[in-house]
């Protein structure tokens, strides 16, 4: 691979998905993506291109092309102080908002695997305030195979290494291909592919109480996450609240959101009065 075939193959990720990519990675572009010229046929990267922009077909090509390039590194409880705060601080403020409509539901965006959608629904379940609740949690990815894998709910061990022998016994039983997680956590969760670069997509998840977006945003640029944020901040009721990954701010991206100092975190809140839409 060449470097302009690189930065033209860079260049239409870009577009379709958001995706930052410097020159470091021309070798892991050449790495993962020579095997779809042999499974297309196609003589070279510069063919490979203009299939990807002008193809009828390029479309489903484009999302095999994001789906070699991204990284899926995650695991069950990550980042644990976070969860705590979600479960000992916000989720009491989320039942006394909702105490009317006994609705709870949460977004894990760019949920992977879906470790972190299920590791929320544990959470959720242990908490015991929401008995008789409307229950959901939702994850979206970019990946067909990721959000197929989440729908599984089938982990190695590596997934549970953040997992105490306590939650392991609580939340999973175990068989000969694996971790399976339990109907009680499963039964809460929902699974779809969608990319976040795609505001109009948003609206498939509805109006939700709190989103975790955690180690997504780095791999935007600063014109893509404003894009993201804004997608984030529709689809958040007022008072709900977004949580990042803890290298990720607002800072010189969003003035929509009030931060709020929690004990064992920073998260940032939709204002109660702020109207439905994008940002102001």
């Amino acid at each position: 691979m060449s470097l302009e075939d690189f930065r033209l193959l860079r260049d239409v990720v870009y577009e379709h998905a958001g995706l930052v990519y410097d020159e470091s990675a021309l070798m892991l572009f050449d790495r993962r993506l020579s095997e779809r010229l042999e499974a297309l046929g196609l003589p070279n990267y510069q063919a490979y291109y203009k299939y990807l922009r002008f193809d009828a077909r390029n479309h489903q090509e484009m999302e095999e092309a994001v789906e070699r390039l991204t990284t899926k590194e995650t695991y069950f409880f990550r980042q644990e102080y976070q969860l705590r705060a979600f479960q000992s601080e916000l989720l009491p403020r989320l039942e006394e908002a909702n105490a009317r409509t006994r609705r709870l539901l949460v977004w894990s965006a760019g949920c992977s695997t879906g470790e972190e959608a299920y590791t929320l629904a544990a959470l959720i379940l242990e908490s015991s305030r929401f008995e008789g609740w409307d229950v959901r949690v939702i994850g979206t990815d970019l990946s067909k195979q990721s959000v197929a894998q989440a729908r599984r709910g089938v982990y190695q061990a590596t997934s549970l290494r953040a997992t105490s022998a306590r939650d392991k016994a609580r939340y999973f039983f175990e068989l000969e291909d694996g971790f399976h997680v339990h109907d009680a956590v499963k039964k809460l969760c929902q699974f779809g592919q969608m990319n976040l670069f795609d505001i109009g997509r948003g609206n498939l998840v509805g109006r939700v109480d709190a989103i975790f977006c955690r180690n997504v945003l780095i791999y935007f640029d600063v014109r893509s996450r404003k894009r993201v944020i804004d997608n984030l901040y529709q689809r958040l009721t007022p008072g709900g609240y977004l949580m990042l990954g803890h290298s990720e701010s607002l800072l010189n991206l969003s003035t929509a959101f009030e931060l709020v100092h929690l004990r064992d975190d920073l998260v940032y809140r939709k204002p109660l009065g702020a109207e439905r839409g994008g940002l102001p």
